[in-house]
């Protein structure tokens, strides 16, 4: 059957970027001058996924404004004759059919995949974590959607990463198929390096069968009583093949301070209408200050 929705889990605090998260959450911030859950739910949606739910938590009404229509600003836009902007507001709220369910405590992803369970109908579906940037375009996704297709199992994205920092990530160990396609024998969460059973991470990017849900029933709570995602996975992996498409090109951790500005500075170089100009004053810039 394919694949038709998408859950992003958005719940987190993203206290990692304080104190600009204080009155914000994480996932509005802008990039250029779009919040990075819309770069994730274009994302899903060229793609070909038309069902979008959003796992929120406190404080993340700000998201489903954004994705609403506004009828005051719209109004305003047609009255000034500005209807580049009008259109431009209309798109977000048509992008797709966008619903939201509250996550009611912070206990980790896997509890907030887990409240998509009634949203997702015993199907297969993708889940894009709301703070996880891919660059402009990247078909990622479409690529997880034809391994789903292929096998009609669950398929996770990984990328290589340093060693010394395969402990800040879950970790697959891999079974060689082919070019960019591993089958996952087992998923370790944050692993000492010493003991990583490989270098490659899981990213923000799934696609899972709706097993997933009974693996997370199964899974105990860990520190604080969050219940991870990596760990439901590392049990349907007991019990199904579950594969990991191997990823090699940009992602942005939009919660991470570097990442932002990196994310920024590549999406900016990319956009026609100021892309060219801001390209230049990188060139200006670096040579200015002598930075290379």
């Amino acid at each position: 059957m394919k694949v038709s929705k998408a859950v992003i889990p958005a719940a987190g605090l993203g206290t990692r970027f304080l104190p600009a998260t204080k009155a914000q959450p994480k996932e509005m911030l802008p990039i250029v001058d779009k919040p990075a859950i819309q770069y994730v739910v274009e994302e899903a949606v060229r793609a070909g996924l038309s069902d979008i739910l959003i796992v929120t938590g406190r404080g993340k009404r700000t998201i489903e404004d954004h994705f609403d229509r506004s009828f005051e600003l719209e109004y305003y836009l047609e009255n000034k004759g500005k209807f580049d902007d009008l259109k431009q507001v209309r798109e977000i709220s048509d992008l797709a059919a966008i619903h939201y369910i509250r996550q009611r405590d912070p206990l980790g992803l896997g509890n907030a995949v887990a409240a998509a369970e009634a949203h997702v109908g015993g199907e297969a579906f993708a889940c894009l974590l709301g703070d996880d940037i891919l660059g402009e375009g990247d078909p990622l996704l479409a690529e997880m959607l034809k391994i789903h297709g292929r096998f009609g199992r669950s398929v996770v994205a990984v990328q290589e990463v340093p060693r010394a920092d395969i402990s800040l990530y879950g970790c697959i160990e891999p079974e060689a198929m082919e070019a960019n396609v591993v089958r996952v024998t087992r998923v370790v969460e944050k692993p000492d390096p010493k003991d990583a059973p490989s270098n490659l991470a899981v990213i923000g990017r799934y696609v899972l069968t709706p097993e997933i849900f009974d693996a997370l029933r199964q899974v105990e709570p860990g520190h604080g009583g969050e219940v991870q995602l990596t760990d439901a996975i590392n049990l349907l992996a007991e019990e199904q093949a579950v594969y990991a498409c191997v990823f090699d090109r940009a992602r942005y951790d939009i919660g991470n301070r570097l990442d932002y500005l990196k994310a920024t500075v590549e999406l900016a170089t990319q956009r026609d209408d100021v892309g060219e100009d801001f390209k230049a004053f990188l060139r200006d810039f670096v040579q200015r200050r002598k930075l290379i």
